[in-house]
């Protein structure tokens, strides 16, 4: 019984955050395979916008800024895009970013389950 109070409280804590900023991919490319990650501030949110052209954008952002008519003043350039705002760890980061967290966090708790027997 201990054993797996310990394992859901580590499960928990991994994925809460309580009142921290967050992690956010930052860089710009053509391929979608950045990794580079950033700090971001408490209010900000992680945005991907994707040009017509095919250049991806990945930052943080002021959550506030989501917005078209604030990302056309921000990315004046870009004529068309699409774009999205998130607000969780690297949760702007390609499918096999996020894939290989998750993988990550399971061989952690995987590991710290099969010690504890």
């Amino acid at each position: 019984m201990k054993r797996s109070l310990g394992l859901a409280l580590v499960l928990l804590s991994a994925l809460l955050s309580v009142g921290e900023s967050i992690k956010c991919v930052s860089c710009q490319d053509y391929t979608g395979s950045c990794t580079t990650t950033k700090e971001c501030t408490q209010d900000d949110a992680c945005l991907t916008l994707k040009a017509r052209g095919g250049d991806t954008y990945r930052s943080c952002i002021k959550y506030t800024e989501c917005e078209p008519e604030r990302l056309d003043v921000i990315y004046p350039t870009i004529s068309s895009y699409k774009f999205s705002c998130c607000t969780s760890d690297l949760c702007n980061s390609t499918a096999a970013t996020s894939a290989s967290v998750l993988i990550a966090l399971l061989c952690s708790l995987l590991a710290m389950w099969w010690t504890t027997y």
